[in-house]
């Protein structure tokens, strides 16, 4: 322990920027107890905090940049990786979806306090095509906010934080063990909620072609769209599908074929809402395996406001 209290001592810049870069790179790695702890060093040696808060925001501005250029080339397949290796319920993206799609850009202000929001934000602000310049400044307001918490925190309970660490160091090897058993334990919960949420949405679902196939038939089943608004407009639909926000909404039988589809990691979103409606009494409800994109990989008809708008349900 008193190798690690020297190097934050010693090298606090350093492990401020490294320990925010990692942890909004993405990997999960403490990154706010360092500021704290160097906030409040620099406090007790009566140093100046701005270089703390400087370089925590450069370092967050840095990663979310990284995510920002590759939602911009990479698109929904980079949110389709990222959940795919999150240990964070996929549901996430589409709550993001939402918000940005109604805040836009000033939205990154407040994005690393809401949780599930921060992990994806970034990404699909590239996606969604907004201006580097405008990214930039919003970003940056918000990396400096969340730093400047951490700071703020470290500076007015420096004496309490300085306690701390030396019950650590009387602690010895014992307090570097409790350490790594928090981030273990971290870890696990992480996991199991992950996990709980993948046995959640696991469910028998509908292939492109059995829907293709059941549409040339002239079923009468029941297409629903579970994305915002702003989203289908944006991208398009299935044609003949409703867009719905609220299933309590729908004027449906619990007879009814339904088939319900997103544009999400894993058909997050698609799946939550046919569990709901299951829950309602419907048993022949099945979310689109692949969603609208493998819809439309297959060549299938998308439905678009500026060339089919009267179609629109």
């Amino acid at each position: 322990m008193d190798t690690l209290l020297h190097i934050i001592e010693s090298y606090g810049l350093w492990v401020v920027f490294f320990c925010v870069l990692l942890d909004q790179g993405g990997l999960p790695f403490p990154s706010y107890a360092p500021m704290i702890v160097t906030a409040a060093l620099a406090t007790d040696k009566h140093e100046s905090l701005w270089p703390v808060l400087l370089v925590a925001t450069l370092a967050a501005l840095i990663a979310d940049l990284a995510w920002f250029m590759g939602g911009r080339r990479f698109g929904n397949r980079l949110l389709r990786l990222m959940c795919q290796v999150s240990l964070s319920p996929d549901s996430c993206v589409g709550m993001t979806r939402n918000i940005y799609a109604r805040w836009g850009a000033p939205s990154l202000i407040l994005a690393k306090y809401i949780p599930g929001f921060a992990a994806v934000s970034t990404t699909l602000a590239g996606e969604s095509g907004t201006s580097l310049r405008r990214f930039i400044i919003y970003d940056g307001i918000g990396a400096a906010l969340w730093a400047g918490g951490a700071v703020a925190l470290g500076a007015i309970f420096h004496e309490a934080v300085e306690a701390v660490l030396d019950q650590l160091d009387q602690l010895g090897h014992f307090a570097l063990l409790l350490l790594i058993v928090a981030i273990a334990l971290f870890v696990l919960f992480k996991w199991w909620q992950r996990h709980s949420f993948m046995a959640q949405i696991r469910m028998s679902r509908i292939s492109i072609d059995e829907l293709g196939s059941l549409l040339d038939s002239g079923s009468n089943a029941v297409i629903l769209d579970v994305r915002s608004p702003e989203r289908r407009a944006a991208s398009g639909w299935i044609p003949g599908s409703i867009n719905v926000r609220d299933i309590a909404e729908l004027q449906l039988q619990p007879g009814e074929e339904v088939i319900v589809y997103c544009d999400c990691p894993n058909d997050a979103s698609a799946a939550v809402v046919a569990r709901k409606l299951k829950e309602r009494g419907f048993k022949r409800v099945r979310p689109l395996a692949g969603g609208l994109e493998a819809w439309q990989a297959t060549g299938r008809p998308v439905h678009r406001p500026t060339t089919e708008a009267a179609s629109d349900p």
